[in-house]
């Protein structure tokens, strides 16, 4: 027999206890907050209890928060197929922190921990292959960090002096705009500035 929302908040609450530290029941969906050293207790508690069956991982992801003192936000999302609900873990850590790895509970995890490391940087201790799996293997950075610049340290391109794909420093051909906040009325900077010299241009001409 499945369970409600509430339910399983109950189930949670009372089976895991000081381990969470927050619960909060938002689109029909349990949202709980944990700590780090709690995480494999906690994921095999919703995998493996009787009433939760937690039994599919279906996301794990990061929210980088730089002004914060915890900058990482790790994100763990599980469905119980035969209740038809959805569980949202949230920990936050420092970015030196090592998470560890939840493979040998969920093997689909191994890429998705993968995808966080190269996005992000985070580092998943005991993953049996831990590299990058989106970006190139000399890509320098991590693309989804807020510090990290719109335009990128590299880019690669095909050559066709040395006819093969090459790897070089980003270089902007245009330079950066600046843009005034005048009225479109008055016209901008540069074009009163033409407008004027044009006029001196046309007195001395007369």
């Amino acid at each position: 027999m499945s369970i409600t929302v509430n339910d399983l908040e109950k189930t949670v609450n009372s089976g895991l206890t000081t381990a969470v530290k927050r619960s909060e029941i938002n689109f029909g969906q349990l949202f709980i907050n944990i700590d780090i050293e709690n995480l494999i207790s906690v994921i095999l508690f919703l995998k493996t209890n009787e009433k939760c069956k937690f039994r599919q991982l279906i996301d794990l992801t990061a929210v980088d928060y730089p002004q914060k003192e915890d900058r990482f936000k790790i994100v763990y999302l599980l469905l119980s197929h035969e209740n038809n609900l959805r569980i949202i873990i949230n920990i936050d850590v420092d970015e030196k922190v090592e998470i560890p790895s939840i493979t040998k509970i969920f093997p689909s995890a191994n890429w998705m921990e993968r995808e966080v490391f190269d996005m992000y940087g985070i580092i998943f201790k005991e993953h049996p292959d831990l590299r990058r799996i989106l970006t190139d293997y000399g890509f320098e950075g991590y693309p989804l960090r807020k510090d990290f610049p719109l335009t990128g340290h590299t880019e690669v391109r095909y050559s066709e002096d040395m006819k093969k794909v090459i790897s070089e420093p980003v270089r902007l051909d245009q330079e950066y705009r600046n843009f005034d906040f005048e009225s479109p009325w008055e016209g901008t900077k540069y074009i009163k500035e033409e407008t004027d010299k044009n006029l001196t241009k046309d007195k001395k001409d007369d």
